[in-house]
């Protein structure tokens, strides 16, 4: 029988280096990885056989069409799910066998989520909305210093309903950020926001990501968003079909949607 898997979140917090990736350790290696799920009778393949390495400070668009097993890979990822098979590693931790316990664990203290939908508290300011994570985490930043960071400096007591849907995005990229997380995992997060409006959620992803050297994970089927990436993961039936390296990111307010 194994041994039993290590807690993802008993190592300290390892520092951020400014060097390339193939001079530096992974912070999520993935070998093998499949993801099957039943449906009644018949099995879909999710995953089969990813085999990926993504880095400290890098920003990665996924991308792929819906059904191209995207949004699984990146709950794998976020510990939101196990895979039927392969191994994960977040650092020099095991997450494919470990306890739901041992997941909620990593998830609160290294990952930062960011989805589609906004999932604010409609009864609680934008600033009460962040300190629902910081109250929980280790070494969180102070609330209105996140919702500065993503330019909401001046919209602290606002409520949900108040706010842009840009703007309601930005509050929840504060709050995944404000507990100082290793990773920042995004799922379409400009699926339900219009162009210009989607450009500065954008910018305010790569910013946080330039300025605290998180590594951003960002899944989308919008290709053009790919020339922000300092890599591009393709994925299509389950399978990475390309990785390209991008030789300079633009930024999100030059792009051309």
């Amino acid at each position: 029988m194994p041994d039993a898997p290590s807690d993802p979140t008993s190592s300290s917090r390892q520092s951020r280096s400014t060097a390339t990736p193939s001079e530096r350790s992974p912070v999520f290696s993935v070998r093998g990885v499949t993801k099957v799920y039943p449906m009644g009778e018949v099995e879909v393949r999710a995953l089969d056989g990813v085999d990926l390495d993504l880095y400290a400070g890098e920003f990665v668009v996924i991308l792929g069409p819906s059904g191209s097993g995207k949004s699984t890979l990146l709950n794998l990822l976020g510990g939101l799910d196990t895979p039927t098979s392969g191994s994960i590693r977040y650092r020099d931790q095991d997450l494919s066998g470990a306890s739901d316990a041992q997941l909620t664990r990593f998830r609160r203290d290294h990952v930062g989520f960011i989805f589609q939908f906004y999932n604010l508290m409609p009864g609680l300011t934008a600033i009460e909305n962040v300190a629902l994570v910081t109250d929980i985490a280790d070494d969180p930043m102070d609330p209105s210093e996140a919702l500065s960071l993503v330019g909401l400096g001046e919209r602290i007591r606002n409520y949900p309903a108040q706010l842009s849907g840009g703007e309601q995005q930005r509050v929840s990229i504060a709050r995944a950020i404000a507990k100082r997380p290793d990773v920042l995992l995004c799922d379409e997060p400009t699926g339900a926001l219009d162009v210009r409006t989607g450009a500065v959620v954008l910018d305010a992803i790569a910013d946080v990501n330039r300025r605290l050297g998180t590594l951003a994970v960002v899944i989308t089927h919008n290709a053009v968003i790919a020339s922000m990436a300092d890599r591009t993961i393709r994925i299509s039936d389950g399978r990475i079909t390309a990785i390209e390296t991008n030789p300079q990111r633009r930024a999100a307010s030059e792009l051309v949607w």
